[in-house]
């Protein structure tokens, strides 16, 4: 199993295709396998990069408090390990303000960014939804913990259909038999990066070309922090699914997937 030393941490990741490196950065609470589905398509063009976060899955997991810079700084370290001068960035929900901080802080590193339903700052009720996933993940079982996660982030159509509902439910159990489950305090660390991000004001010193993309349903990360996102990037080109969340590259992801690769291939 790969890991590589990245800014003071062991860090796992696995990789899938060849061509230009693209390295695809996960929420809070996942794993970088989570992207399989995603990977099969975009590996065909590009060399996919899928970390585990610091907090989560086979990376390590230090006590304490996380922030964005401190996760982009753990992405640079890996482009070192693994010989990368540039990327492209896919990064969703968190994954998204951890790209937002490459594009500031490494901005030499950054081909092109696609930004998942994000956030450049947290509003009362953005904060109180991570502070409520702490207790949730501290007094729930993996089952119950999982679902509530499913009750923000899929829209009713989705857990109205039942090929989709069957998916949803079998992953509470696949959920439940990870060997390797997150630790209250990686979630406690990995919310703590998401509530105190806040780079509003120098959204407008990004040069990387930026795609915000997200559902217009999102009752997790709301369709105002999108819009602010895009608004403060220079030149950010943006697409909103109507009738889907914040997992709507789950939810519409026959579209998601060729849309999000061609305009790689174009940036």
């Amino acid at each position: 199993m790969p890991h590589v030393e990245a800014n003071g941490i062991q860090m796992y990741y696995e990789e899938q295709g060849s061509g230009d490196p693209l390295i695809m950065i996960m929420g809070i609470t996942a794993n970088g396998a989570t992207w399989e589905a995603h990977a099969a398509d975009w590996s065909e063009k590009f060399r996919c990069i899928m970390p585990d976060n610091r907090g989560v899955g086979l990376t390590d997991k230090p006590a304490g408090d996380y922030t964005s810079e401190m996760m982009a700084d753990d992405y640079a370290g890996l482009m070192d390990a693994l010989g990368i001068e540039k990327a492209r960035i896919v990064g969703v929900s968190m994954g998204s303000i951890i790209a937002q901080q490459l594009c500031l802080k490494y901005p030499e590193r950054v081909q092109s960014a696609v930004l998942m339903c994000p956030w450049s700052e947290c509003d009362r009720y953005a904060k109180s939804t991570f502070e409520h996933m702490k207790v949730c993940k501290a007094h729930l079982d993996n089952k119950q913990f999982l679902e509530w996660i499913q009750l923000l982030i899929f829209t009713k159509p989705f857990w109205d259909n039942d090929e989709a509902y069957e998916g949803m439910v079998s992953g509470r159990d696949d959920f439940d038999a990870n060997p390797t489950p997150q630790p209250l305090h990686g979630l406690k660390g990995q919310a703590a990066a998401c509530i105190n991000h806040n780079v509003t004001d120098q959204l407008g010193n990004i040069s990387a070309p930026c795609l915000v993309i997200a559902g217009k349903d999102d009752i997790f990360t709301p369709k105002w922090m999108g819009d602010q996102v895009a608004a403060g990037i220079p030149n950010c080109d943006t697409h909103f699914y109507d009738g889907a969340g914040h997992a709507f590259h789950w939810e519409v992801m026959d579209d998601f997937n060729p849309r999000v690769r061609e305009w790689l291939l174009a940036h």
